[in-house]
């Protein structure tokens, strides 16, 4: 644990966005994972899924986790899919 009072700040502020961004990461993945087997299922409501998906992964990418080039790779494989 630091001493200095700007250090322990920067701690608990890394761990406070730390929680955050895996919390958005890992519902992006989740939407990704129900998108794919609603496509693969063919549900009715596969189209619905997959917006929802395209719009978690847009969200992390405009957050900065994860590149912009790795949410376009996932958008087109999803659509591709679709």
């Amino acid at each position: 644990m630091p001493n200095i009072k700007s250090a322990i700040k920067r701690v608990r502020t890394n761990d406070t966005k730390n929680v955050q961004n895996s919390h958005v990461k890992s519902a992006m993945r989740s939407s990704i994972k129900k998108a794919e087997t609603a496509l693969t299922n063919k549900d009715d409501n596969a189209s619905d899924t997959v917006k929802a998906a395209i719009k978690q992964v847009e969200k992390a990418a405009s957050k900065g986790l994860i590149h912009k080039n790795t949410a376009a790779r996932k958008k087109a494989r999803l659509m591709k899919q679709a």
